[in-house]
């Protein structure tokens, strides 16, 4: 919600365009003479890092409250992944076979905009990475509902811009992997992970994480595929190995639809408990 509150003091905002139309001199050229709040020089030193951290953490956190963004549903998934009528310009033979689950992202996203949209649009509002492949997908299924998706997009020097479906006032860039990535859970009432690869997995495994050693709530967790997931991850292994337990497994679900995974949502043991990041004390 936007703060209206009356303040005596001068707007910033103000001091920097006045500063634009001071006298032209050598005191005023100089960079220590810059506000500092406006100096991008001074704002991108290695000093300033816990500031940016912060702004980072802020931003995102005003423009959501302001937006009445309550809760999310978070898709990871991978940014290679084709649609499948582009399914033919894929890499390689698995991601044009995998172009089935960037339809379910997009029919599945749909469907829980429009769930979304009859409460109010408030809660359970999609949230991706703001990429390509499955993000683009779940951002473009909550559009052809007519409802809203976040876009968490990062500075990469490759497969990172947004995509066109992101809601423009609801699509965000960030500089820290780490910032980013509480934002992705601050407000989750669900984690569904589609096929993908290095950062979907580091995702997924920081969610499961943080869930499995209490530092984050319980919520829904669906992996699209178990083909896919049982492949590249012996689960069993890791049990027979001590290395996590028989109720780690619990966690989570496997699903292969939309229609699976919405039935896994509703059915989902503990639903309605608190949901995201537990706010460390």
């Amino acid at each position: 919600m936007k703060d209206n509150r009356h303040h005596p003091f001068r707007d910033s905002h103000q001091d920097r365009e006045e500063v634009k139309h001071i006298p032209d001199t050598p005191q005023t050229r100089a960079p220590s003479y810059a506000l500092a709040f406006a100096d991008d020089d001074f704002m991108c030193r290695e000093e300033l890092r816990p500031v940016r951290l912060q702004l980072e953490l802020l931003k995102p956190e005003m423009l959501m409250n302001e937006a009445d963004v309550n809760s999310t549903i978070v898709l990871f998934g991978g940014a290679r992944i084709p649609e499948p009528a582009k399914k033919d310009t894929a890499r390689t033979q698995t991601l044009s076979d995998l172009s089935k689950y960037y339809e379910e992202a997009r029919r599945f996203a749909k469907m829980m905009t429009t769930k979304s949209i009859e409460t109010g649009g408030t809660e359970n509002v999609i949230v991706t990475g703001g990429g390509p492949g499955v993000m683009e997908a779940g951002n473009r299924g909550a559009e052809e509902a007519g409802g809203r998706s976040i876009g968490l997009n990062i500075v990469l020097p490759h497969e990172q811009a947004p995509n066109p479906y992101v809601t423009p006032e609801l699509c965000f860039n960030f500089h820290y992997f780490a910032i980013r990535k509480m934002h992705f859970l601050m407000r989750a009432s669900a984690v569904c992970v589609f096929p993908g690869g290095f950062g979907t997995l580091d995702e997924t495994f920081e969610a499961l994480t943080l869930i499995q050693t209490g530092r984050m709530e319980k919520v829904p967790f669906l992996l699209f595929g178990k083909s896919f997931w049982e492949k590249i991850i012996n689960w069993d292994a890791l049990e027979d190995a001590g290395t996590i337990s028989t109720d780690d497994l619990e966690l989570f679900r496997f699903v292969e639809t939309a229609e699976d995974a919405i039935a896994a949502l509703d059915n989902w043991e503990g639903k309605g408990e608190k949901r995201g990041v537990i706010p460390g004390r």
